[in-house]
């Protein structure tokens, strides 16, 4: 909680208190449904949830952004963004309904009322969103045909409505596979944990 307290210094106490409530329900729940490794959930504030953080220091999102996160696993990156933007629409799914099971128990736990998770697949999702979020789902060339018709024409945010990924390590020639313009951005230019020495957010606009 304190890279958390660091890097978002203006939270309210209700937001702090539902980041401090994350990582035991996960712990709880992990114990039941394997939805983080247990390497991992040592490190559950890096890596989880300052790592889906790193979004917002790209994009600081207006109320009443949509937001559709696919392949959201255990709920990242949308639960701490949800969070972070209480008036944002999050739409998480996933093709794994166990994991589906474990994020709205988790969001009804710590009251979030702004989440919706559905088990379904990206190509099942009906509705427009402002921007498409995920974190290492599949190669970029594999995961846009998905959602290529999600994303809505009308934009208001700072940046156009497009695609916002979670990425590691050397992505060039994957990125060429899409030829499609993006920008990168550095997670350690936000967060200076030796975590994130490759890790990356990709930005795309539709």
């Amino acid at each position: 909680m304190e890279e958390i307290n660091h890097y978002f210094p203006h939270l309210t106490d209700f937001q702090k208190n539902q980041f401090q409530e994350l990582k035991a329900l996960y712990e709880e729940w992990n114990a039941q449904i394997n939805v983080i490794s247990r390497k991992d959930l040592e490190q559950f504030y890096v890596h989880h949830v300052l790592h889906s953080l790193a979004i917002a220091k790209v994009l600081d999102f207006k109320p009443r952004t949509k937001l559709l996160d696919v392949g959201t696993g255990g709920g990242f990156p949308s639960i701490p963004l949800a969070i972070l933007f209480p008036e944002v629409s999050f739409l998480s799914v996933d093709s794994i309904g166990k994991k589906i099971k474990v994020v709205n128990a988790i969001a009804e736990s710590i009251g979030l009322t702004n989440l919706v998770a559905q088990h379904q697949r990206a190509e099942t999702v009906e509705g427009k969103f402002d921007f498409v979020i995920s974190r290492a789902v599949t190669r970029t060339a594999n995961f846009l045909p998905w959602v290529k018709d999600k994303i809505s024409k009308e934009s208001f945010n700072d940046r156009p409505n497009g695609y916002l990924f979670l990425k590691g390590g050397d992505l060039r020639e994957e990125m060429q596979e899409v030829r499609k313009k993006y920008t990168s951005f550095n997670i350690q230019d936000f967060f200076s944990d030796d975590f994130f020495e490759t890790k990356k957010v990709i930005y795309m606009a539709k």
